[in-house]
C-alpha cells in the first residue's frame, strides 16, 4: 500500500480503543498472567507478526523467569479474509515437558490459534496457555477460547497494535476498524 493511501485510510477510520486504553489493558494483563505463571519458568511463544508489538510490550511487564521465542503460522497474509493455515517458523526452543505462553494479535475465527496450541501439545508441551490482544466479537463458534484477553473488538477489519491492513500499520499504539462501506 503507498503512503497516500495508506494516511487516507488511516484518516477515515474509526478509533476502537485509544493508546491509553491499550496500554491500560496490556497492564491487566502483564498482572493476571503473573498470577498464573510467575512460579512456572514459562517458555513465551509470540505468533510472528501480528503478536510482536503485544508480545514486546507485555514482557517487560513480566518480572519473574521466562524464557522467549517465536513461531510464524497465519492464514492471512496479504489478504483481509483468512484462508489456509501457512507454517513458516516453529519454536527454536523445545516445549517438551514446558509450561507454554502463546501470545498473539487476536483471536479471530480461532483456527490459527487452535491449530497452533494443538501442534504445540504434539511436540510435548506440558500445558499450553494462550494470550490474545483482542478477541473479535463476530457471533462465531471458535475452537479455541483464550485464557487472556486484553480487549475485544466488533466485527469488523479492525488494525494498530499488531493488525495490519495491507501491510500498513501495524505500529499504531491505538486499534481502529476501517470505515465500514456504506
Amino acid at each position: 500500500m503507498d503512503a497516500d493511501k495508506a494516511r487516507k485510510l488511516l484518516d477515515e477510520a474509526e478509533l476502537i480503543h485509544s493508546a491509553e486504553v491499550v496500554r491500560a489493558a496490556v497492564s491487566e494483563l502483564a498482572e493476571q498472567i503473573k498470577s498464573k505463571l510467575a512460579d512456572k519458568n514459562p517458555l513465551v511463544l509470540c505468533v510472528m507478526t501480528g503478536g510482536l508489538i503485544f508480545c514486546g510490550q507485555l514482557l517487560t511487564r513480566l518480572d519473574f523467569p521466562l524464557e522467549f521465542d517465536y513461531l510464524h503460522a497465519t492464514r492471512y497474509g496479504p489478504d483481509t479474509q483468512g484462508g489456509k493455515i501457512s507454517w513458516r517458523s516453529a519454536p527454536w526452543t523445545s516445549v517438551k515437558g514446558r509450561t507454554v505462553l502463546v501470545v498473539d494479535d487476536i483471536l479471530d475465527e480461532g483456527v490459527t490459534l487452535a491449530a497452533v496450541k494443538e501442534s504445540l501439545r504434539r511436540m510435548g508441551a506440558e500445558a499450553v496457555l494462550t494470550a490474545v490482544f483482542t478477541d473479535k466479537l463476530n457471533g462465531k463458534q471458535k475452537p479455541i477460547s483464550a485464557d487472556f484477553v486484553g480487549l475485544t473488538v466488533p466485527d469488523r477489519f479492525v488494525f494498530g497494535f499488531g493488525m495490519d491492513v495491507d501491510g500498513a500499520w501495524r505500529h499504531l499504539p491505538a486499534i481502529y476498524a476501517m470505515k465500514e462501506d456504506t
